[in-house]
């Protein structure tokens, strides 16, 4: 897979281009700071740009800004943002604006080299990943009035890994339970929601942006 990299820290950027080669994947470029992500995907547009939210000059929101802007220009072109914190606003508005391709993870995911290999995989394939922290975060943040509390604590927790980006066959493997009892899991999930009739989008992307409070 051709990959791009966007991190102002000198260390975290080189230690990701030296473990991306390492698993055999092509680093297409590597930046420091947004003005120059755009520029190199301009030039070469990768598989998957890997891109941290706070970049200078200011550190607050370049990364993301510049990650919206990549994905409306090259729309094939995966993003999985970094982010040091779990920032519900920009999770939900990744998600929102782009229902494939995409991923949100915390930068302590980075250390858990085989979780943020495969969400990286998962991204470049045209998936989502999600890191269970900020799901398990946006789901604090629902109150009781929300359809979501009309779910089972099993719906729930098929709910938190559909968000992850799981497909069924993974969820059942994760939960220990069958791949029947997922599908059954999320069909209940789209009534209680709503959402069994709703044609023309996809009801999973739809289940996941109403469970992150969009």
């Amino acid at each position: 897979m051709r990959v791009t990299l966007a991190e102002d820290s000198t260390l975290l950027r080189e230690g990701l281009v030296r473990l991306l080669a390492e698993e055999g994947h092509e680093i297409v470029a590597a930046v420091g700071d947004a003005e120059a992500l755009l520029a190199a995907v301009a030039a070469d547009q990768p598989d998957v740009v890997v891109v941290d939210v706070r970049m200078p000059p200011t550190h607050t929101d370049e990364g993301l800004r510049a990650a919206m802007e990549l994905r409306g220009r090259w729309p094939r072109v995966g993003v999985l943002v970094l982010s040091q914190y779990v920032e519900r606003r920009y999770a939900v508005e990744l998600l929102t604006a782009h229902t494939d391709g995409v991923g949100y993870l915390l930068k302590d995911r980075v250390a858990q080299v085989g979780e943020f290999l495969e969400a990286l995989d998962r991204v470049g394939a045209g998936g989502t990943a999600f890191d269970p922290e900020v799901v398990r975060q946006l789901l604090a943040r629902t109150t009781h009035t929300d359809p979501l509390s009309r779910l089972t604590p099993r719906e729930r927790d098929v709910l938190d890994h559909m968000a992850q980006g799981h497909t069924n066959a993974t969820i059942a493997e994760q939960l220990h339970i069958s791949q029947s009892a997922v599908e059954k899991h999320v069909n209940s999930i789209f009534d209680k929601l709503d959402l069994s009739h709703t044609t023309g989008y996809s009801r999973r992307v739809l289940a996941v942006l109403r469970y992150l409070g969009s």
